[in-house]
């Protein structure tokens, strides 16, 4: 694989169900390599599902090797035991991609909604038909659950992210850091 080429390995944490995607990207063309879900709905042990998703992530790392992860972040509006279970699923997904050293990039359902449709209140069914003719998909690649294609769209969305030039603007990681790079513009009384 040479510099240009890349795979990306897109998640949608779920507790129930886990949508995972795969893009090739060659240069500037994306193509999807594989989706799916990981289905958990038959344990009952919410620790038992985490270990499947560490063990189904791992898998797919290892099966495809992929270069970095776009994850898509949980949202705030479900109630605090929701956000829990599924910070944990996202954690656990995660915690696979750092042991195998594939840098994770986060993305909220807002952005990625954004950047696939224009639109960020966009539905399942409008992202996975964006997708479907973005990426020339048949009928029969579209899979039941709507989290594969959320987890594609994850995927795509970082595809769209790393494809554009990088910003000139200047990053801070604190008001301290900004005060440091911007002493002489800092004007004290």
């Amino acid at each position: 694989m040479n510099a240009t080429e890349k795979i990306i390995l897109g998640i949608d944490p779920g507790t129930n169900v886990m949508g995972y995607g795969l893009l090739r990207v060659e240069g500037n063309k994306a193509q999807m390599m594989a989706m799916g879900v990981v289905d958990m709905r038959k344990e009952s042990d919410p620790y038992l599902r985490l270990g499947k998703i560490f063990e189904r992530v791992t898998g797919i790392i290892n099966e495809f090797l992929p270069d970095e992860m776009a994850i898509e972040a949980p949202f705030f509006g479900k109630n605090v035991q929701s956000m829990l279970k599924l910070g944990r699923a996202q954690g656990v997904a995660i915690s696979a991609a750092i042991q195998h050293s594939v840098p994770i990039h986060e993305y909220a359902p807002l952005k990625i909604k954004m950047a696939i449709t224009g639109n960020g209140s966009a539905s399942k069914e409008q992202v996975a038909g964006m997708l479907k003719r973005l990426l020339a998909l048949k009928a029969d690649d579209m899979p039941q659950f709507m989290d594969a294609t959320d987890a594609l769209a994850a995927a795509y969305c970082h595809f769209l992210q790393s494809s554009r030039p990088e910003s000139t603007a200047r990053h801070y990681s604190s008001w301290k850091d900004f005060t440091l790079k911007n002493k002489d513009k800092i004007h004290k009384p």
